[in-house]
C-alpha cells in the first residue's frame, strides 16, 4: 500500500471547508494533514472533530503536506504558491487569475520539480479545449453572467465607480481579453483564466462580464472555433455561501485530488 498524500489547505472558506468536510469523511489514499488559516481560533472550532490535523502557518504548509489546494484572497497568493513550489510539491490553485500575473512560478516550477494543476472550478468543457489547442484555435469567446451581488466591490468597478445597487436590468460591465478581466475582477473570474490557459493564451481568449439582476446562478457560456470542430458549452451554477464562487468548485478540487490516486482516470 503507497502511503496516503497528505493534503494542505490554505484558506477555510466556502471552498476550503467543503473539501475538508470531503477529506475527513474519507477518500483512500488522501489525509487532510494541515490547514492555514488567519484566525486559528474560528479554524479550531471549523475542524471540530477532525482527526490530526495541523493548524500551521501559510509558510509552513509544504513542510507537512504532499499536496496545498490555495483558495486564500489573491493578494496572498504567492506567500502559499512560493514555498509549495520550492519545494517540489503538487500545488493546486484556486485564484487561477493570479497564475497569469506570477507566470514566473511556471518557469520556477519546471526547475524545482513541482506541479501546478488547475482545477476544473466553475467551468465546462476544458478537456475539448485542450485537445483543440494540440491543433489550432481560431478564437475563443466566454460570456459570464452573474448576479450584482456576485460582482460588487471587484477593482474594475470600484475604479470606474461603477455601482450596481438597485440594478433593474442586465448590464455588460466588461469587454476584453482574459487578462483584462482577471486583473479587473481578480475573485470573480478565475474561470476565464483557467480557459485561456487551456487554449489560446490570456490576451487572445475574449471576456464578456454581465451584471444580471434577473438571474440566481451564475452561468458561463464558451464558444470555440478551431480546426478541429466548432463547439459552444453553458453552464449554470448555483452560487456557495460566497456569492462569487459556484458550489461546483469544491467538488471540481475533490475530483481533481481523487484523480490522483484512482486506478481509473476518465478524461484528459
Amino acid at each position: 500500500m503507497k502511503p496516503a498524500l497528505q493534503i494542505g489547505l490554505a484558506g477555510l472558506g466556502a471552498v476550503g471547508r467543503e473539501v475538508a468536510r470531503r477529506l475527513a469523511a474519507g477518500i483512500p489514499g488522501l489525509r487532510l494533514a494541515a490547514v492555514a488559516v488567519r484566525d486559528p481560533g474560528k479554524a479550531h472550532s471549523t475542524l471540530a472533530g477532525f482527526k490530526d490535523v495541523k493548524i500551521v502557518s501559510v509558510e509552513a504548509l509544504a513542510e507537512h503536506c504532499d499536496v496545498i489546494v490555495e483558495g486564500l484572497p489573491p493578494k496572498e497568493f504567492r506567500t502559499v504558491a512560493v514555498p509549495a513550489i520550492e519545494r517540489g510539491r503538487i500545488f493546486v490553485p484556486l485564484s487561477v487569475g493570479q497564475l497569469l500575473e506570477n507566470g514566473d512560478l511556471i518557469e520556477r516550477a519546471r526547475e524545482t520539480g513541482a506541479r501546478i494543476l488547475v482545477p476544473t472550478g466553475a467551468l465546462i468543457g476544458l478537456d475539448a479545449v485542450r485537445a483543440a489547442a494540440e491543433g489550432t484555435i481560431r478564437s475563443v469567446t466566454m460570456v459570464t453572467k452573474k448576479p450584482p451581488e456576485g460582482l460588487e466591490g471587484a477593482p474594475y468597478l470600484v475604479e470606474r465607480n461603477i455601482s450596481l445597487t438597485g440594478l433593474k436590468a442586465p448590464l455588460k460591465v466588461f469587454d476584453g481579453s482574459a487578462r483584462e478581466g482577471a486583473r479587473g475582477f481578480p475573485a470573480n473570474v478565475n474561470v476565464a483564466a483557467a480557459l485561456s490557459l487551456a487554449g489560446i493564451g490570456p490576451d487572445k481568449t475574449r471576456l464578456e462580464i454581465w451584471a444580471d439582476p434577473g438571474i440566481g446562478r451564475n452561468s458561463h457560456r464558451i464558444e470555440v472555433d478551431a480546426e478541429v470542430a466548432r463547439f459552444s458549452m453553458t453552464i449554470e451554477n448555483v452560487p456557495s455561501e460566497n456569492p462569487r464562487t459556484g458550489r461546483i468548485v469544491a467538488l471540481s478540487v475533490v475530483a481533481l485530488l481523487r484523480g490522483l490516486v484512482s486506478e481509473l482516470r476518465v478524461g484528459t
